[in-house]
């Protein structure tokens, strides 16, 4: 079968999601990561970051809402929600994470729930922009996929 012209678009979203600053050099380094033996691991990982990453999030909305605001409490939930993306490549959210850390820094309280909405915003833009680029890597199959990504 040829796959030519479904390499051509997956290549392309892919090019994308990075020319559009989503993604970072880390995805890269996960997908060599992705082998034979482990056809799916990078959707598997990312997978895992979401649920791991939504938790995060309801964690940090909530802490949000406390008073008076743990700034410290805060500022460790947003650090453990940029780690999780940064191991991802997730290069939009880290980025984001990193202006919400600034207003916790500053015990800007309104400056933080606007970071958690573009946060927010960032976290289901990817998610569904990576679940349509794994879509199409399904159509190829994993032994296609494994021979052919690291072109």
């Amino acid at each position: 079968m040829d796959y030519s012209n479904l390499w051509r678009q997956i290549f392309s979203m892919k090019k994308s999601l990075f020319d559009q600053g989503y993604l970072d050099e880390q995805y890269n380094q996960l997908e060599e990561l992705q082998d034979d033996s482990s056809p799916n691991f990078v959707e598997e990982v990312v997978a895992l970051f979401f649920k791991d990453s939504s938790r995060l999030l309801t964690n940090i909305e909530q802490a949000l809402e406390k008073y008076p605001q743990d700034f410290y409490r805060l500022d460790s939930l947003v650090h453990q929600f940029k780690g999780s993306g940064s191991s991802i490549g997730a290069l939009r959210m880290k980025n984001e994470c990193s202006m919400f850390k600034a207003h916790c820094n500053d015990r800007n309280l309104e400056g933080c729930r606007r970071s958690l909405q573009k946060m927010k915003r960032e976290h289901a833009t990817l998610k569904q922009k990576l679940e349509t680029y794994f879509q199409l890597l399904r159509q190829v199959g994993p032994r296609e996929r494994a021979v052919n990504s690291r072109k």
